[in-house]
């Protein structure tokens, strides 16, 4: 945790923020895996954690904004479930380094939000992404599942996106330190990605170390030789000299900070030529958009500025023609690179994605896009100093999709589908990604410095 003045700090600013009302934030609870008692392993809601800092399950939080009051909800462990786990601090002490006085047993969440209801006061909450969590709120606030998303309080999401979009200096200092162990994990994945390994096998070795290093993997690992498919997770496919492997992980810090971080790399110790040519455009591409980054601009043009580079060496490289700019604005370049260029990140690998894409990524200038491959950039606002983001651009060949658009001559002015067809079987996807920390004046490289050029890549493989 971080100091209680911190989080009384986050929670004065949201009152203050609301205005109004009372604001329920739930933790999360344990949940079961195949039945009751085996559970998965226990991740806390992330709004609840920077709120109070406490990772521990089945707890809820009631700000009474007017009152200006704070009740922690949970209850003590009985003897008999101390019998299975241990002893742990009751209620009060987690209460205390968060920095709230009041606490009260679990049974009473029910009776304060009624109360508060029957008094005709607004009751602020998130619509839930876990459905234990919708059936409890569904029947505290006699709403239809179907209706808690509508019935949410737009006043509260706001405010919380108003806070943690900015990272402090504390923040910031937990996320480093996930990206160092994300990039010790590609470090370890290029080294183990040889012939006749299995992608599972070298999965496990990098969630090892991710939970070794006492917290987890911030999101399931992307570990792939068919890396033209966006998130396709390790299988048991066997790697083979010739091929690359797109590895995209993530350490999350004992404190639930993430890292993220791609590397798309050889199985033997170098790239085939054609695969070389394919990983240049990409880093340039990621390097003009790095470039741009500062704040006032808008990450849809950042988008956009890759999305050219992307094409004008799809172009030199013949799969692609016509005028670069008009074919972006087409959206030609999305037969090769289908999804958005990057996303916010610090408690969540894809920070507060439950809070809504259309209120973290984007506001009242700029509107998220329906079409494809625009309408998966989870970003397009003005970025804003504090803001910690992810830069990975990439070119992926996937049949499926080629063979859709070349049967209906999709923007045939501007694509060479026949020599796309010669890419099949040989190449797959590249994508290459950092985070990074919005600045003043620009940015910065957040984490050490890791291997990403091609000759640093098949130095580490020699």
């Amino acid at each position: 945790m971080f100091s209680r003045e911190i989080y009384t700090e986050r929670r004065n600013k949201l009152k203050l923020s609301v205005g109004s009302g009372l604001i329920l934030l739930p933790g999360n609870e344990e949940t079961g895996m195949n039945y009751k008692d085996n559970l998965y392993h226990f991740r806390q809601d992330s709004t609840f954690l920077y709120f109070t800092g406490i990772d521990r399950p089945g707890l809820f939080l009631i700000i009474d904004v007017d009152n200006s009051t704070e009740t922690l909800f949970g209850n003590d462990l009985t003897v008999e479930e101390t019998m299975w786990t241990g002893p742990l601090p009751g209620l009060s002490f987690f209460a205390g380094q968060a920095g709230i006085v009041d606490t009260q047993p679990l049974a009473g969440i029910a009776h304060t939000i009624k109360k508060g209801l029957q008094q005709k006061r607004v009751v602020h909450f998130i619509a839930p992404y876990r459905s234990e969590m919708a059936v409890k709120l569904s029947e505290w606030f006699a709403i239809p599942i179907r209706a808690l998303q509508e019935k949410s309080s737009i006043t509260l999401i706001k405010s919380i996106i108003a806070q943690r979009s900015y990272k402090s200096e504390e923040e910031v200092n937990e996320i480093e330190k996930a990206v160092d162990l994300t990039s010790a994990m590609q470090l370890k994945a290029i080294q183990l990605s040889q012939q006749g390994m299995k992608e599972y096998e070298i999965a496990a070795q990098l969630e090892s170390m991710a939970t070794g290093s006492g917290g987890n993997l911030s999101f399931p690992t992307i570990l792939t030789v068919n890396g033209q498919y966006l998130h396709n997770h390790a299988g048991g496919n066997v790697l083979q000299s010739g091929q690359m492997v797109l590895c995209d992980c993530g350490a999350e810090t004992a404190m639930h900070y993430a890292g993220d971080m791609t590397r798309t790399f050889p199985v033997g110790k170098t790239f085939t030529q054609q695969q070389k040519e394919v990983y240049n455009i990409v880093l340039e591409a990621q390097e003009s958009a790095i470039a741009a980054l500062k704040p006032g601009m808008l990450f849809r043009d950042v988008h956009f500025i890759a999305c050219e580079k992307l094409a004008e060496g799809l172009k030199q490289l013949g799969l692609m023609k016509g005028d670069v700019a008009e074919a972006v604005r087409r959206g030609a370049h999305t037969l090769f690179f289908q999804c958005g260029l990057g996303h916010m990140m610090g408690l969540d690998v894809h920070d507060m994605e439950n809070l809504g894409e259309e209120h973290v990524g984007y506001d009242e200038i700029v509107k998220k896009s329906k079409e494809f491959g625009l309408k998966s950039l989870r970003l397009g606002k003005a970025l804003e100093e504090g803001f910690v983001l992810t830069i990975e651009p990439g070119i992926y060949i996937i049949p499926e999709l080629v063979d859709q658009w070349y049967a209906e001559k999709k923007l045939a002015d501007f694509i060479n589908y026949g020599k796309i067809h010669s890419f099949f079987g040989t190449f797959g996807g590249v994508r290459i990604e950092e985070d990074f920390l919005v600045t003043k004046s620009g940015s910065r490289l957040l984490g050490k410095p890791f291997a990403k050029t091609i000759g640093e890549i098949e130095l580490l493989k020699a």
